[in-house]
């Protein structure tokens, strides 16, 4: 009988090792593509005493592979850009619901839904060129689809998440007949046949090929931090609106991330999901990265992101965002906006 609670005694406390093991590593597939996270590994790392494994490449290729995976995945957190590809891995039943009265009191109720927690913003502004409009003729994401700006506007895909995110804030706020009237006007009005991401259409504006396009702030604040004298320039042949301020308020896009169900660092992934929303990781969110922290306590001292000026942001939850997603993707096919 002793020899059977020895035993027992010893697989227990095996098992406790193994676990306390297991804990000091973490497994991180990250659509996220910025030299300056390392930093952010690298001090939760030195904090924590935790490993951070990273695994990075594009959203649907980390998603199929965590499907592939299934119950064998290693990895314990996922993380990426904007509200509907998150929404896709949460439809796809990857993610477990976190309990952690730190992210709930940290991350205001919008900018979380029960199973992922956003990290930082950026806001999805009008750029327009200063030698050909004022910023009164385009002060909201409706002038867009104006007559006026005919053979005018810039954009890139409506397959890409940053805009199919601003037509579902759209659909919520207008229906979705009011918002597929206004995604034909658009389409109507462009200078050319979507290509390119947000600073390719920055560059078309400031080169006077197009007058008008829409831009994530990230990419206008990379420009205006850039030593390179072409991105400055670029810079100061453009004016930045924050639209709709008498309405409901720009639109945000959203960076964040969640823990996975099958993820074998449960206790770690929680840590580091906490870490995300810690002061030093806000911080550089915004400094190192050109994002505003999700953490109202929190300021940045990002010099570019301070010259945008403070501004009216949307708070429609994130979570309502994703469910409008699908239609928002339907409505831009169908006018022809790919």
């Amino acid at each position: 009988m002793k020899s059977r609670i020895t035993l027992s005694l010893m697989v227990l406390f095996g098992a406790t090792c193994a676990a306390q093991a297991a804990d000091k590593e973490l497994n991180l597939y990250s659509a996220r593509h910025y030299q300056t996270d390392e930093a952010l590994y690298s001090n939760f790392e030195k904090q924590t005493g935790i490993k951070v494994n990273r695994i990075e490449a594009k959203e649907d290729e980390l998603l199929e592979r965590i499907r592939n995976e299934g119950a064998a995945s290693p990895a314990d957190v996922f993380i990426t850009v904007d509200a509907s590809r998150l929404a896709k891995a949460d439809e796809l039943g990857l993610f477990a619901p976190v309990k952690s009265k730190t992210l709930a009191s940290r991350i205001p109720a919008h900018l979380r839904s029960d199973d992922w927690f956003a990290f930082s913003t950026r806001a999805r502004v009008i750029v327009y060129n200063k030698a050909a409009f004022k910023s009164e003729d385009v002060a909201n994401y409706a002038d867009l689809a104006l007559p006026k700006l005919k053979n005018q506007i810039c954009m890139r895909s409506g397959s890409h998440p940053y805009n199919i995110s601003l037509m579902a804030s759209l659909i919520h706020h207008q229906g979705a007949s009011n918002a597929e009237a206004w995604a034909r006007g658009v389409a109507a009005n462009f200078a050319r046949s979507p290509k390119g991401g947000d600073t390719d259409q920055i560059r078309a504006v400031a080169a006077g090929e197009c007058g008008v396009t829409i831009a994530n702030t990230y990419y206008l604040a990379r420009l205006m931090r850039s030593d390179k004298t072409e991105d400055r320039k670029a810079m100061a042949q453009v004016g930045i609106v924050w639209p709709d301020q008498q309405r409901q308020g720009a639109h945000i896009n959203i960076s964040g991330g969640g823990m996975l169900k099958t993820a074998p660092h449960k206790e770690a992934a929680v840590k580091f999901l906490e870490y995300l929303a810690s002061d030093q990781a806000q911080i550089y969110f915004a400094d190192g990265n050109n994002e505003w922290p999700v953490v109202p306590s929190v300021k940045a001292n990002n010099p570019a992101l301070n010259a945008m000026g403070k501004f009216k942001a949307d708070l429609l939850p994130v979570s309502t965002l994703a469910k409008n997603s699908a239609e928002a993707q339907k409505i831009f096919d169908r006018v022809g906006w790919r």
